[in-house]
């Protein structure tokens, strides 16, 4: 019997995400969403590209939870997508509803899975799921820092003109306008980016980085960015089903790790077949110390308007 990926929402993310896990025979995947004949339509396209892709995964799009059951991963990209003047926090009621329905109906009929949250404002929303799931930690890991990152290494490959693959970035704090690149321990070929780049040069990389989303709000006039979050959600995916114990920067419920308590805040995790199966605690200067406090600070602020 083939690994069972859901994915919650068929919208640009989760079509993207979906395509792809089919595309590399990662899993089966349900296409879900509440919207009649939009999940089914793409479902069948991407299960019509399959045998091109030389995949044998089987893709269904659905309407109905049921066909959901028994997932080992549920991806929820399900949510309202920012327009250009809306931040992340705009949407947090609106999505919080959302998410709370989705994960009743998650619990429901795949109560051993592993869930992902995609939906912004992430960390808050990957709090609301895990309060309403009752899942253990390690089981709801919030897709972000891989995504942050991931913009990172591409700026830094754009400024150096080296290649992506020699490029290593960690962005960790919440996933919003107060996110912490961290260009210490941000490399090209092992070599620390503060020793090939100037200080001015680093600083605006690290900015770029942390309006990424809002740059491609900007550019894109309606709707959001959905490639490379497609692409981060699946790395994480791929990390679970092959228990890969790949490390990677995600949104975890922090328990006094980097003296954060009680919060979904983004720090390093080695990702494999039960989850979150270490949070990795690296050595911060006062000043990344101080950052993250800073970030968790406005991530606590949406937990609070929405009381999870």
């Amino acid at each position: 019997m083939n690994r069972k990926v859901t994915v919650i929402g068929s919208g640009n993310v989760g079509a993207t995400a979906a395509r792809s896990i089919a595309d590399k025979e990662l899993a089966d995947v349900i296409l879900l969403d509440i919207l009649e004949g939009v999940p089914q339509g793409k479902g069948l396209d991407m299960l019509e590209a399959c045998p091109i892709e030389g995949s044998d995964s089987r893709v269904l799009g659905t309407n109905d939870y049921a066909d959901t059951a028994g997932s080992d991963i549920v991806v929820i990209t399900a949510g309202l997508a920012r327009k250009p003047g809306m931040s992340r926090d705009d949407l947090l009621l609106k999505n919080c509803d959302i998410i709370r329905s989705v994960t009743e109906q998650v619990v429901r009929y795949s109560p051993h899975c592993i869930i992902i949250p995609v939906t912004n404002p992430l960390d808050a929303m990957a709090q609301v799921v895990y309060r309403v799931s009752g899942f253990p930690r390690e089981r709801v890991v919030g897709m972000a820092g891989v995504l942050d990152s991931s913009r990172m290494r591409a700026f830094i490959a754009m400024e150096l003109k080296v290649s992506v693959e020699n490029t290593h970035a960690f962005v960790l704090g919440g996933h919003g306008d107060t996110m912490v690149p961290l260009p210490r321990y941000s490399t090209v070929a092992g070599i620390p980016i503060t020793e090939l780049m100037d200080k001015a040069t680093i600083d605006r990389l690290v900015a770029r980085t942390a309006n990424g989303g809002a740059e491609i709000v900007k550019l894109l006039g309606t709707g959001s960015a959905y490639y490379a979050p497609g692409s981060a959600t699946v790395e994480m995916v791929e990390a679970i089903l092959k228990d890969k114990k790949k490390i990677l920067p995600c949104s975890v419920f922090l328990q006094g790790e980097y003296g954060i308590h009680d919060l979904f805040v983004g720090v390093p995790v080695e990702l494999g077949a039960r989850g979150v199966e270490q949070i990795v605690e690296i050595k911060l200067t006062d000043e990344e110390a101080a950052a993250i406090r800073k970030s968790a600070a406005a991530v606590k602020e949406l937990v609070d308007v929405v009381k999870v």
